[in-house]
């Protein structure tokens, strides 16, 4: 069996910025809403993944008369 070899003094490679969020789930607060873009095909699986990511935070999805709104409601 082969030994690891451990590595000192190696600097550390930070990530690389990310793509900016599409939506602003993180400066919402309860009441708050915003309008989906109609290019989105699934508005309520958005909101739905980003009550798991978010949490404790919880959205909802509703259609309205000019597409779709997701709420933050807790």
């Amino acid at each position: 069996m082969s030994e690891v070899q451990v590595d000192k003094n190696v600097p550390f490679v930070p990530r690389k910025p990310g793509p900016a969020r599409l939506y602003p789930w993180l400066e919402m607060e309860v009441g708050d809403s915003f309008l989906v873009p109609p290019e989105i095909k699934n508005p309520r699986q958005t909101a739905s993944a980003a009550n798991i990511r978010y949490k404790p935070r919880v959205f909802t999805c509703r259609s309205t008369p000019d597409g779709y709104r997701i709420w933050r409601v807790e």
